[in-house]
Protein backbone atom coordinates (compact mmCIF):
# COMPACT_ATOMS: atom_id res chain seq x y z
CA UNK A 1 0.00 0.00 0.00
CA UNK A 2 1.61 3.18 -1.01
CA UNK A 3 2.03 6.03 1.88
CA UNK A 4 -1.42 7.89 0.14
CA UNK A 5 -3.46 5.15 -0.12
CA UNK A 6 -2.44 4.24 3.89
CA UNK A 7 -3.34 7.43 4.92
CA UNK A 8 -6.63 7.42 2.99
CA UNK A 9 -7.34 4.27 4.94
CA UNK A 10 -6.37 5.70 7.86
CA UNK A 11 -8.79 8.61 8.00
CA UNK A 12 -11.64 6.18 6.87
CA UNK A 13 -11.36 3.43 8.86
CA UNK A 14 -10.86 3.70 13.32
CA UNK A 15 -12.12 -0.02 13.16
CA UNK A 16 -10.36 -2.67 11.08
CA UNK A 17 -9.44 -2.62 7.44
CA UNK A 18 -7.64 -5.16 5.50
CA UNK A 19 -6.11 -4.93 2.59
CA UNK A 20 -4.50 -7.11 -0.11
CA UNK A 21 -3.95 -9.53 2.51
CA UNK A 22 -2.26 -12.77 0.45
CA UNK A 23 -1.51 -15.78 2.22
CA UNK A 24 -0.09 -19.32 0.96
CA UNK A 25 1.16 -22.77 2.34
CA UNK A 26 3.37 -24.28 -0.02
CA UNK A 27 0.88 -24.40 -3.31
CA UNK A 28 -1.98 -23.78 -1.71
CA UNK A 29 -3.48 -20.00 -1.98
CA UNK A 30 -5.02 -19.60 1.74
CA UNK A 31 -6.04 -16.09 1.00
CA UNK A 32 -6.02 -14.67 -2.54
CA UNK A 33 -6.19 -10.67 -2.44
CA UNK A 34 -8.61 -10.23 0.67
CA UNK A 35 -10.17 -6.53 1.35
CA UNK A 36 -12.05 -5.96 4.41
CA UNK A 37 -13.23 -3.18 6.03
CA UNK A 38 -14.95 -3.67 10.33
CA UNK A 39 -16.22 -0.40 11.49
CA UNK A 40 -15.49 1.09 14.93
CA UNK A 41 -18.31 -1.25 17.19
CA UNK A 42 -19.56 -3.27 14.68
CA UNK A 43 -20.24 -7.27 15.11
CA UNK A 44 -18.56 -8.63 11.32
CA UNK A 45 -18.82 -12.50 11.08
CA UNK A 46 -16.73 -14.01 8.74
CA UNK A 47 -19.04 -17.15 7.37
CA UNK A 48 -17.48 -19.82 5.18
CA UNK A 49 -16.82 -24.14 4.97
CA UNK A 50 -13.76 -25.58 6.25
CA UNK A 51 -10.72 -24.56 3.77
CA UNK A 52 -11.88 -21.24 3.12
CA UNK A 53 -9.31 -19.29 4.75
CA UNK A 54 -11.63 -17.86 7.33
CA UNK A 55 -9.32 -18.62 10.19
CA UNK A 56 -5.88 -17.73 8.65
CA UNK A 57 -7.44 -14.70 7.76
CA UNK A 58 -8.08 -14.56 11.41
CA UNK A 59 -4.84 -15.50 12.73
CA UNK A 60 -3.07 -12.70 10.80
CA UNK A 61 -5.62 -10.02 12.25
CA UNK A 62 -3.99 -11.54 15.78
CA UNK A 63 -0.41 -11.78 14.56
CA UNK A 64 -0.28 -15.35 14.80
CA UNK A 65 0.38 -15.46 10.92
CA UNK A 66 2.05 -12.56 8.58
CA UNK A 67 0.62 -12.07 5.55
CA UNK A 68 2.83 -12.26 2.40
CA UNK A 69 1.41 -9.14 1.06
CA UNK A 70 -1.10 -6.48 2.41
CA UNK A 71 -1.55 -4.45 5.04
CA UNK A 72 -3.52 -4.89 8.67
CA UNK A 73 -4.60 -1.55 9.92
CA UNK A 74 -6.56 -1.43 13.24
CA UNK A 75 -7.66 2.03 14.12
CA UNK A 76 -5.99 3.72 11.37
CA UNK A 77 -2.21 2.00 12.59
CA UNK A 78 -0.45 -0.15 10.74
CA UNK A 79 -0.36 -3.23 12.42
CA UNK A 80 0.83 -6.08 10.05
CA UNK A 81 4.05 -7.21 11.64
CA UNK A 82 3.74 -5.86 15.34
CA UNK A 83 3.69 -8.85 17.96
CA UNK A 84 0.29 -10.41 18.85
CA UNK A 85 1.11 -9.21 22.79
CA UNK A 86 1.39 -5.80 21.52
CA UNK A 87 -2.12 -5.16 18.91
CA UNK A 88 -4.65 -4.82 21.93
CA UNK A 89 -6.87 -7.59 20.60
CA UNK A 90 -8.80 -9.69 22.66
CA UNK A 91 -9.58 -13.43 21.17
CA UNK A 92 -11.55 -16.48 22.31
CA UNK A 93 -10.86 -19.86 20.89
CA UNK A 94 -13.28 -22.60 20.16
CA UNK A 95 -11.36 -24.59 22.96
CA UNK A 96 -11.20 -21.84 25.27
CA UNK A 97 -7.72 -22.21 25.72
CA UNK A 98 -7.70 -21.62 29.83
CA UNK A 99 -5.12 -22.14 32.25
CA UNK A 100 -5.82 -25.36 33.69
CA UNK A 101 -3.60 -24.80 37.37
CA UNK A 102 -5.19 -20.87 37.42
CA UNK A 103 -8.63 -20.17 39.44
CA UNK A 104 -10.96 -18.18 37.52
CA UNK A 105 -9.47 -15.10 38.79
CA UNK A 106 -6.12 -15.58 38.07
CA UNK A 107 -7.45 -17.04 34.15
CA UNK A 108 -9.16 -13.40 34.01
CA UNK A 109 -6.03 -11.20 35.47
CA UNK A 110 -3.36 -12.71 32.94
CA UNK A 111 -3.55 -10.26 30.84
CA UNK A 112 -3.61 -7.74 33.48
CA UNK A 113 -0.28 -9.32 34.85
CA UNK A 114 1.48 -8.89 32.11
CA UNK A 115 0.68 -5.42 31.39
CA UNK A 116 1.82 -4.73 34.63
CA UNK A 117 -1.28 -2.69 35.95
CA UNK A 118 -1.24 -2.18 39.84
CA UNK A 119 -2.89 -4.75 41.65
CA UNK A 120 -5.89 -2.39 43.07
CA UNK A 121 -6.52 -1.77 39.42
CA UNK A 122 -6.50 -5.34 38.53
CA UNK A 123 -8.71 -6.45 41.53
CA UNK A 124 -11.15 -3.60 40.07
CA UNK A 125 -11.13 -4.73 36.43
CA UNK A 126 -11.74 -8.57 37.33
CA UNK A 127 -14.41 -7.21 39.40
CA UNK A 128 -15.88 -5.78 36.28
CA UNK A 129 -15.15 -8.54 34.27
CA UNK A 130 -16.90 -11.35 36.37
CA UNK A 131 -19.78 -9.16 37.13
CA UNK A 132 -20.48 -8.61 33.10
CA UNK A 133 -19.91 -12.54 32.31
CA UNK A 134 -22.55 -13.07 35.29
CA UNK A 135 -19.71 -14.77 37.12
CA UNK A 136 -19.53 -13.42 40.13
CA UNK A 137 -18.66 -16.09 43.24
CA UNK A 138 -16.67 -18.11 40.90
CA UNK A 139 -12.99 -16.53 41.36
CA UNK A 140 -11.66 -19.53 43.21
CA UNK A 141 -12.74 -22.88 40.82
CA UNK A 142 -10.48 -23.72 38.37
CA UNK A 143 -11.25 -24.48 34.72
CA UNK A 144 -11.92 -28.45 35.27
CA UNK A 145 -14.63 -27.63 38.13
CA UNK A 146 -16.64 -25.38 35.61
CA UNK A 147 -19.78 -26.14 32.94
CA UNK A 148 -18.57 -25.52 28.89
CA UNK A 149 -20.49 -22.71 29.28
CA UNK A 150 -19.21 -21.15 32.68
CA UNK A 151 -15.77 -21.76 30.92
CA UNK A 152 -16.91 -20.18 27.81
CA UNK A 153 -17.68 -17.03 30.12
CA UNK A 154 -14.42 -17.20 32.19
CA UNK A 155 -12.58 -17.18 28.16
CA UNK A 156 -14.91 -14.49 27.26
CA UNK A 157 -13.77 -12.48 30.50
CA UNK A 158 -10.43 -12.46 30.61
CA UNK A 159 -10.74 -11.42 26.70
CA UNK A 160 -12.41 -7.98 27.33
CA UNK A 161 -10.58 -7.58 30.94
CA UNK A 162 -8.08 -5.13 29.36
CA UNK A 163 -10.21 -3.13 27.34
CA UNK A 164 -9.24 -3.99 23.83
CA UNK A 165 -9.56 -2.68 20.70
CA UNK A 166 -11.00 -5.63 18.85
CA UNK A 167 -12.07 -8.77 19.86
CA UNK A 168 -12.05 -11.69 17.60
CA UNK A 169 -14.28 -14.79 18.24
CA UNK A 170 -12.95 -18.20 16.88
CA UNK A 171 -15.96 -20.32 16.75
CA UNK A 172 -16.29 -20.40 20.39
CA UNK A 173 -19.57 -22.03 20.29
CA UNK A 174 -18.61 -25.29 18.54
CA UNK A 175 -18.44 -27.38 21.82
CA UNK A 176 -21.64 -26.48 23.23
CA UNK A 177 -24.64 -28.35 23.01
CA UNK A 178 -27.91 -26.56 20.78
CA UNK A 179 -29.57 -24.79 23.84
CA UNK A 180 -26.45 -23.80 25.81
CA UNK A 181 -24.68 -22.73 21.96
CA UNK A 182 -28.08 -20.64 21.83
CA UNK A 183 -28.57 -18.99 25.09
CA UNK A 184 -24.66 -18.03 24.67
CA UNK A 185 -24.94 -16.24 21.12
CA UNK A 186 -27.21 -14.16 22.77
CA UNK A 187 -25.13 -13.36 25.78
CA UNK A 188 -21.82 -11.90 23.75
CA UNK A 189 -24.54 -10.46 21.52
CA UNK A 190 -25.25 -8.41 24.79
CA UNK A 191 -21.96 -8.18 25.95
CA UNK A 192 -20.57 -6.61 22.61
CA UNK A 193 -23.15 -3.96 22.36
CA UNK A 194 -22.99 -3.37 26.12
CA UNK A 195 -19.19 -2.65 25.63
CA UNK A 196 -19.52 -1.52 22.10
CA UNK A 197 -16.86 -3.58 21.05
CA UNK A 198 -15.29 -3.30 17.16
CA UNK A 199 -16.20 -7.59 16.90
CA UNK A 200 -14.95 -10.25 13.84
CA UNK A 201 -16.84 -13.27 14.83
CA UNK A 202 -15.61 -16.81 12.68
CA UNK A 203 -18.06 -19.46 12.01
CA UNK A 204 -19.28 -22.01 9.38
CA UNK A 205 -22.90 -22.35 10.72
CA UNK A 206 -25.13 -19.62 8.30
CA UNK A 207 -27.65 -19.59 10.96
CA UNK A 208 -25.45 -18.44 13.83
CA UNK A 209 -24.20 -15.68 11.21
CA UNK A 210 -27.62 -14.42 10.30
CA UNK A 211 -28.51 -14.41 14.18
CA UNK A 212 -25.76 -12.32 15.67
CA UNK A 213 -23.97 -10.20 12.78
CA UNK A 214 -24.61 -6.47 12.00
CA UNK A 215 -22.81 -7.70 8.63
CA UNK A 216 -21.66 -10.62 7.31
CA UNK A 217 -18.47 -11.83 4.80
CA UNK A 218 -18.96 -15.08 2.76
CA UNK A 219 -15.45 -16.49 2.02
CA UNK A 220 -14.65 -19.41 -0.31
CA UNK A 221 -11.26 -20.28 -1.70
CA UNK A 222 -9.25 -17.89 0.19
CA UNK A 223 -11.71 -14.75 -1.30
CA UNK A 224 -14.72 -12.89 0.27
CA UNK A 225 -17.38 -13.68 -2.21
CA UNK A 226 -19.66 -11.06 -0.82
CA UNK A 227 -19.98 -9.09 2.19
CA UNK A 228 -23.53 -7.61 3.34
CA UNK A 229 -26.21 -7.22 6.19
CA UNK A 230 -27.72 -10.83 7.11
CA UNK A 231 -31.02 -9.47 5.07
CA UNK A 232 -29.18 -9.05 1.58
CA UNK A 233 -27.17 -12.17 1.58
CA UNK A 234 -30.28 -14.21 2.54
CA UNK A 235 -32.30 -12.53 -0.15
CA UNK A 236 -30.24 -11.58 -2.94
CA UNK A 237 -27.34 -13.33 -2.68
CA UNK A 238 -24.74 -12.23 -5.48
CA UNK A 239 -23.43 -15.91 -6.69
CA UNK A 240 -23.89 -19.34 -6.37
CA UNK A 241 -22.04 -20.10 -3.65
CA UNK A 242 -23.53 -17.56 -1.43
CA UNK A 243 -26.83 -18.77 -2.62
CA UNK A 244 -26.82 -22.56 -1.51
CA UNK A 245 -24.77 -21.69 1.73
CA UNK A 246 -26.66 -19.61 2.83
CA UNK A 247 -29.82 -20.68 4.17
CA UNK A 248 -31.93 -23.55 2.25
CA UNK A 249 -31.54 -22.85 -1.25
CA UNK A 250 -33.38 -24.05 -4.80
CA UNK A 251 -31.06 -22.74 -7.51
CA UNK A 252 -31.60 -23.25 -10.97
CA UNK A 253 -29.39 -22.32 -13.91
CA UNK A 254 -30.92 -21.15 -17.39
CA UNK A 255 -30.60 -18.23 -19.80
CA UNK A 256 -32.85 -14.95 -20.38
CA UNK A 257 -34.99 -15.86 -23.44
CA UNK A 258 -37.18 -13.16 -23.09
CA UNK A 259 -38.19 -9.62 -21.29
CA UNK A 260 -41.26 -8.14 -20.48
CA UNK A 261 -41.52 -4.78 -18.57
CA UNK A 262 -39.07 -5.36 -16.21
CA UNK A 263 -39.86 -9.12 -16.21
CA UNK A 264 -37.31 -11.78 -17.40
CA UNK A 265 -38.90 -15.13 -18.75
CA UNK A 266 -35.67 -17.52 -17.87
CA UNK A 267 -35.17 -20.97 -19.86
CA UNK A 268 -33.78 -23.64 -18.31
CA UNK A 269 -32.63 -26.91 -19.70
CA UNK A 270 -35.31 -29.35 -18.60
CA UNK A 271 -37.95 -27.42 -20.40
CA UNK A 272 -38.52 -25.79 -17.25
CA UNK A 273 -39.87 -21.96 -17.85
CA UNK A 274 -39.90 -19.37 -14.76
CA UNK A 275 -40.96 -15.36 -14.75
CA UNK A 276 -38.82 -13.41 -12.37
CA UNK A 277 -37.93 -9.50 -12.10
CA UNK A 278 -34.93 -8.37 -13.44
CA UNK A 279 -33.02 -6.27 -15.81
CA UNK A 280 -30.57 -8.29 -17.91
CA UNK A 281 -29.93 -9.16 -21.87
CA UNK A 282 -31.77 -11.72 -23.65
CA UNK A 283 -29.21 -14.83 -23.66
CA UNK A 284 -27.13 -13.91 -20.45
CA UNK A 285 -26.60 -16.79 -18.73
CA UNK A 286 -28.14 -16.68 -14.84
CA UNK A 287 -29.04 -18.58 -11.70
CA UNK A 288 -32.55 -18.34 -10.20
CA UNK A 289 -32.75 -18.52 -6.22
CA UNK A 290 -35.97 -19.60 -4.82
CA UNK A 291 -36.32 -19.76 -0.96
CA UNK A 292 -38.73 -22.94 -0.04
CA UNK A 293 -40.83 -20.56 2.15
CA UNK A 294 -41.49 -18.58 -0.75
CA UNK A 295 -43.55 -21.52 -2.73
CA UNK A 296 -47.07 -21.13 -1.78
CA UNK A 297 -49.89 -23.91 -2.53
CA UNK A 298 -51.14 -22.81 -5.47
CA UNK A 299 -55.07 -22.81 -5.37
CA UNK A 300 -57.84 -24.40 -7.39
CA UNK A 301 -59.53 -22.54 -10.05
CA UNK A 302 -56.39 -19.48 -10.41
CA UNK A 303 -54.20 -18.55 -12.40
CA UNK A 304 -50.75 -18.14 -11.51
CA UNK A 305 -47.19 -16.59 -13.46
CA UNK A 306 -44.91 -19.27 -12.38
CA UNK A 307 -47.26 -22.68 -10.88
CA UNK A 308 -45.31 -25.75 -10.67
CA UNK A 309 -46.65 -29.23 -10.20
CA UNK A 310 -45.35 -31.86 -8.44
CA UNK A 311 -45.17 -35.40 -6.22
CA UNK A 312 -43.47 -35.57 -2.77
CA UNK A 313 -41.13 -37.61 -2.24
CA UNK A 314 -39.91 -36.95 1.28
CA UNK A 315 -41.81 -35.34 4.23
CA UNK A 316 -40.32 -34.00 7.37
CA UNK A 317 -42.52 -32.24 10.09
CA UNK A 318 -40.53 -29.31 12.30
CA UNK A 319 -43.20 -28.30 14.79
CA UNK A 320 -44.00 -24.78 13.04
CA UNK A 321 -43.98 -25.64 9.40
CA UNK A 322 -43.75 -29.29 7.17
CA UNK A 323 -40.51 -29.38 4.51
CA UNK A 324 -41.50 -31.57 1.60
CA UNK A 325 -38.82 -32.90 -1.39
CA UNK A 326 -41.27 -32.60 -4.48
CA UNK A 327 -39.93 -33.95 -7.33
CA UNK A 328 -41.95 -31.71 -10.41
CA UNK A 329 -43.02 -33.15 -13.60
CA UNK A 330 -40.04 -32.93 -15.56
CA UNK A 331 -37.94 -34.13 -12.79
CA UNK A 332 -36.49 -31.09 -11.42
CA UNK A 333 -36.59 -31.64 -7.46
CA UNK A 334 -37.62 -28.54 -5.18
CA UNK A 335 -37.18 -28.01 -1.11
CA UNK A 336 -40.82 -26.57 -0.17
CA UNK A 337 -41.51 -25.23 3.40
CA UNK A 338 -45.12 -24.36 4.41
CA UNK A 339 -46.69 -22.97 7.39
CA UNK A 340 -47.76 -26.42 10.07
CA UNK A 341 -51.45 -25.30 11.34
CA UNK A 342 -52.43 -27.48 14.35
CA UNK A 343 -55.29 -28.86 12.56
CA UNK A 344 -53.02 -29.77 9.02
CA UNK A 345 -51.66 -33.16 8.71
CA UNK A 346 -48.21 -33.52 6.74
CA UNK A 347 -48.74 -34.45 3.03
CA UNK A 348 -47.81 -38.17 2.63
CA UNK A 349 -45.50 -39.28 0.03
CA UNK A 350 -46.54 -39.53 -3.48
CA UNK A 351 -49.50 -36.76 -2.86
CA UNK A 352 -49.73 -33.99 -5.98
CA UNK A 353 -48.83 -30.99 -5.24
CA UNK A 354 -49.64 -27.56 -6.92
CA UNK A 355 -47.01 -24.73 -6.29
CA UNK A 356 -47.20 -21.03 -7.03
CA UNK A 357 -44.24 -18.61 -6.84
CA UNK A 358 -44.33 -14.71 -7.29
CA UNK A 359 -41.59 -13.52 -10.01
CA UNK A 360 -40.44 -11.07 -7.19
CA UNK A 361 -39.57 -14.21 -4.99
CA UNK A 362 -37.36 -15.50 -7.84
CA UNK A 363 -34.12 -13.83 -7.50
CA UNK A 364 -31.57 -13.60 -10.48
CA UNK A 365 -28.18 -13.08 -10.75
CA UNK A 366 -25.26 -13.44 -13.21
CA UNK A 367 -23.80 -17.02 -13.68
CA UNK A 368 -20.69 -17.15 -16.24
Amino acid sequence: MDSVARMRAKQAHPGLALCGIRKAFGPIVALDGVNLEVKSGEFLTILGPSGSGKTTLLKIVAGFELPEEGDVLLGGEDMTFTAPARRNVGMVFQNYALFPHMDVRHNIAFPLEVRRLPQDEIDRRVRTALELVDLKGYEQRFPRQLSGGQQQRVALARAIVFDPQLLLLDEPFGALDRKLREAMQLEVRRLQRHLGLTTVFITHDQEEALILSDRIAVMDHGRIQQIGLPRELYERPANAFVADFVGESNVLFGSIAAMREGHAEIGFDNALRLTARADLAVGTRVGALIRPERLRLGAAGTQSINRLCGEVIETIYLGTSHKYRVRLTNGTEFLVRLRAPASQASAEIGTSLTLDVAPEDVHVFRHE
